[in-house]
């Protein structure tokens, strides 16, 4: 057969979709921290999806894709699939068609790399954070730049050990060190590493998984919509962020808009690459900043959508990898294709590197 599909195992070693397509391979991955808007990954269970796509492979070998928006045709047969089965096939087409080139892109963007993690991505006790991210802005190279965001990740190690007794040498899914130190301990930590290596630093702060519908709670506080704000807008400055991602809830469009735009504020589970939530935020002036997962919105062509519709209004589109993630590039070869600024990925395990490999 010239098109299948199978089961493959993601980073979490949990079950995802693997799509074959002359002979190039898509697979999806999955996130833990997702948002209730995200188009559903599966429309039955797996098995039952890659069952059924099997038995269409033969009527998907009939439709042409030549140009990037031929994959319209491919969205609409699979409109009764769910949006992992799309991106796995979107993805293997895309390789297909030699990745970045059929787009035609040429700039190689920066990678904002996960150094130091918690929340729901890690299993063990840590900080309520979920991500303390670094990016370099100043190498002339994508290569240098990784190279220092993996120096920053050896040098967070060093200084975990120092600083935190309980230190165990623990991973979280994304390949972040864990701790129990508290946020903004960490935060001096990363401002150390930054100081250090000339980079910017950066945090995911995922809060809708904080908030309970009143407050955020952290484990030592909980504080209302208003403290959340000043809070964040403290941090900004104190620790002069570049950038800060899901600062607020999933649906609190206008406390966004109260953020210091001094600094890089993206919707992730604010937008869930969904164009008509983008349009949302723009009308009121949320965000400066989005991040973009192929699978959240299950459809190339709509994700294409949310970056062109950014970029017109002057905010910077981020691609970004999950925390269940395969050893598929191609984020990779839609950020050169797409001209996009910044790659979000961990800096280490297999499955991280290679999400930046072109």
């Amino acid at each position: 057969m010239n098109i299948f599909a199978r089961k493959v195992l993601n980073s979490r070693k949990q079950a995802t979709i693997e799509v074959s397509y002359y002979g190039n391979t898509g697979s999806a991955p999955s996130g833990i921290s997702v948002s209730k808007y995200e188009a559903k990954p599966y429309l039955r269970s797996i098995d039952q999806e890659i069952e059924e796509f099997n038995r269409k492979a033969k009527l998907i070998e009939k439709i042409k894709v030549n140009e990037f928006q031929d994959l319209e045709k491919i969205e609409s047969f699979l409109k009764r699939f769910g949006a992992n089965t799309v991106i796995a096939l979107e993805f293997a087409i895309l390789k297909y068609h030699h990745g970045y080139k059929w787009l035609n892109g040429k700039k190689l963007p920066r990678p904002l790399g996960n150094c130091i993690g918690g929340g729901l991505h890690s299993k063990a006790a840590s900080t309520n954070f979920q991500e303390f991210l670094v990016i370099d802005k100043n190498s002339e190279s994508f290569f240098e730049a990784a190279f220092k965001n993996n120096k920053a990740h050896r040098l967070a190690h060093e200084l975990l050990e120092q600083e935190d007794k309980n230190f165990k040498i623990q991973f979280n899914d994304e390949g972040a060190w864990i701790t129990k130190l508290e946020d903004e301990v960490v935060l001096s930590i990363m401002q150390r590493i930054a100081n250090n290596l000339n980079l910017k630093i950066g945090l995911d702060i995922a809060s809708s998984y904080l908030w309970n519908g009143k407050f955020y709670v952290y484990k030592n506080k909980k504080l209302s919509k208003k403290d959340q704000i000043k809070f964040v807008n403290r941090l900004i400055n104190k620790f002069k962020l570049y950038y800060i991602e899901d600062a607020l809830h999933e649906d609190d469009f206008s406390g966004f808009s109260e953020l210091d735009k001094e600094c890089l504020i993206a919707g992730d589970d604010l937008i869930a690459t969904n164009l008509s939530r983008l349009k949302n935020a723009i009308n009121k002036e949320s965000i400066n900043a989005v991040i973009i997962k192929p699978n959240q919105i299950g459809s190339l062509i709509k994700m294409k959508e949310v970056i062109d519709l950014a970029k017109k209004n002057n905010i910077i589109p981020i691609i970004s990898h999950r925390s269940g993630e395969t050893l598929d590039n191609s984020i990779s070869h839609l950020a050169v294709g797409f001209n996009i600024r910044i790659i979000k990925c961990g800096i280490f395990g297999k499955e991280r590197e290679n999400s930046q490999d072109v």
